[in-house]
């Protein structure tokens, strides 16, 4: 019945497990440990009245090394993916830039259609007026031509004749 002080790595080598599996056993089982000068937690163990065996399982490299294989034959997929939508959207970039060019030159066009209209629009109205006074008998234009001028010059005689309320 032997005592041994050893460390989580020391342990694990004895028993052919981890270190970390080595931890989780003396938490397990409880065992007394305590702290060596370097730092490092000893275990007390009684080497003899462990029945332990480790579990033979397979390897895990291989298994990790096909997964890290398929991910990286993924990540060349995506990477190839990747530079053909880069590629697309080139093409879409200049259609765009070529839509936005044409869309300003139809504004530019359309801004000065709409201000020829307008300007067309006022002679027309302009017009309109002249006609509809020329269509008007010789009368009715001698009439309006006296109403349009007789407010302004019977303001400017009362203006000058009325007293300055000063």
């Amino acid at each position: 019945m032997p005592i041994e002080m050893l460390s989580y790595a020391e342990l694990g080598e004895r028993l052919k497990i981890s270190p970390e599996a080595a931890r989780a056993l003396v938490k397990r089982h409880r065992w007394p440990r305590t702290r060596a000068n370097d730092g490092k937690t000893l275990v007390q163990v009684d080497l003899t009245e462990i029945n332990h065996s480790p579990i033979s399982r397979p390897p895990q490299a291989q298994a990790n090394q096909q997964l890290v294989t398929a991910l990286k034959q993924q990540i060349e997929t995506l990477q190839t993916e990747l530079a053909e939508m880069r590629v697309v959207a080139t093409g879409y970039r200049g259609d765009f830039e070529r839509e936005c060019e044409r869309t300003n030159k139809l504004l530019a066009e359309l801004l000065k259609a709409t201000t020829d209209t307008m300007g067309a629009r006022e002679k027309a109205a302009l017009l309109e007026g002249k006609l509809s006074m020329l269509t008007q008998p010789w009368r009715r234009r001698l009439v309006d031509a006296f109403t349009l001028a007789l407010p302004q010059v019977a303001s400017s005689p009362r203006e000058s004749a009325a007293p300055s309320p000063n």
